[in-house]
């Protein structure tokens, strides 16, 4: 019996880098898995892995910045599993990598609407399922960008530090209701998002080589433990790969 055996879990931007490998990890666990990216046929397959493992999952077509959409995926994911207990937060997006004078408008609205309104649509959905069945977890994929602003970045950063709070004041309301939330910051990780990011050659995270990005194993190692109540005395805050003692914690060295 795996630490998570039993518990549902939809995860976000499950089609490739930390959503997939969250996906495949919290699988191993023993969760039953709704893989949901904008890429359902790319979702399907990480799904298709995760049963050919021999664990449980299915997959969904989802946009988070459409809330009828983040609708739809609780509807199904309660409706083929019977349950709904943690919601992975991980989908989002890094362009417009561009100076503020220079942002394409659009792009930067776009940015928003996926990183912070997105997440914010994700926790809307969920919220009333875990509550009237006695709680849940939630675990937003945060960024060091939520803190520190970093030049070409002004929506991711923006965005970040927008679920940052939203974290916060999620916490605040919900804390005595059962609801346990995370905050994480997974470091620079060897994901696509990275490669663009690298190609921009803006700011110092593009100069970073390749070799010193965390393999997408550690964050996920991280989300695994941040679903088990192992975890429940850093609900409500921010959890950073980079720390020495979380890592310690989780047992990565």
């Amino acid at each position: 019996m795996g630490s998570l055996s039993g518990k549902v879990i939809i995860v976000t931007g499950a089609s490739r880098g930390i959503g997939e490998a969250a996906s495949l990890a919290l699988a191993k666990e023993g969760a039953t898995i709704m893989c949901a990216a904008r890429d359902g046929k790319r979702a399907g397959e990480v799904a298709q892995a995760i049963v050919a493992a021999g664990g449980v999952a299915s997959a969904r077509a989802c946009d988070v910045s459409e809330y009828a959409a983040c609708e739809a995926l609780v509807a199904e994911t309660v409706g083929r599993f019977g349950r709904l207990d943690v919601l992975v937060n991980n989908a989002g997006v890094i362009e417009p990598i561009a100076s503020v004078a220079e942002s394409d408008p659009a792009q930067w609205a776009r940015n928003i609407e996926i990183n912070l309104t997105g997440a914010y649509y994700g926790i809307r959905a969920v919220l009333p399922h875990m509550l009237a069945h006695g709680g849940g977890t939630i675990v937003n994929l945060s960024s060091g960008a939520a803190v520190r602003p970093l030049e070409g970045w002004s929506a991711y950063c923006t965005g970040k530090a927008g679920v940052h709070m939203l974290t916060r004041a999620v916490a605040l309301e919900n804390a005595d209701k059962g609801i346990r939330i995370f905050g994480f910051q997974p470091g620079t990780t060897d994901t696509d998002m990275q490669v663009t990011i690298r190609a921009s050659g803006v700011n110092q995270i593009s100069q970073i080589p390749r070799e010193n990005l965390y393999p997408v194993a550690q964050p996920a190692t991280a989300i695994v433990y941040l679903c088990t109540p192992a975890a429940d005395d850093l609900s409500g805050g921010e959890v950073n790969l980079r720390d020495d003692a979380f890592r310690a914690r989780i047992g990565l060295s």
